[in-house]
């Protein structure tokens, strides 16, 4: 499955909206692990590496960032500014997140548990095994 962009139920309430997501409904995997990323000085990027086995599911809970997100040969920019829609990431695609907006918020859920063997943290390399 290639990198998409999915969007998440949105329960419509005059007293605040409500989305969710679950696996298999939403998400193509079953969640291990949940992080989120807050306080990103500007001008600062996240990320800027590759998984070889984690897939993720990034979601703008609050403000906007971009996820620039490159197979070794091209590179594709998705904008996230909304909390009803995410961006999946399969393996294997270098990921890169910029363009924070004050007070952004991602969160970021995924199907593998922390493994800094799993991370490739040199595009160089990352284009080699992409070969």
């Amino acid at each position: 499955m290639k990198a998409k962009i999915i969007n998440l139920p949105k329960i419509v309430d005059p007293r605040g909206n409500l989305s969710f997501f679950e696996h298999p409904n939403q998400l193509p995997f079953e969640i291990a692990r949940t992080y989120w990323i807050y306080d990103v000085p500007g001008g600062e990027q996240r990320g800027s590496h590759a998984f070889k086995e984690q897939k993720e599911f990034i979601i703008a809970l609050s403000g906007s960032f971009d996820i620039v997100l490159n197979d070794g040969e091209k590179e594709e920019r998705f904008t996230l500014n909304r909390s009803y829609y995410g961006l999946y990431i399969p393996k294997m695609l270098w990921r890169t997140i910029e363009n924070f907006s004050t007070n952004s918020l991602a969160l970021i859920v995924s199907d593998q548990h922390y493994s800094e063997a799993d991370y490739i943290r040199d595009f160089d390399d990352f284009k080699t095994m992409k070969k």
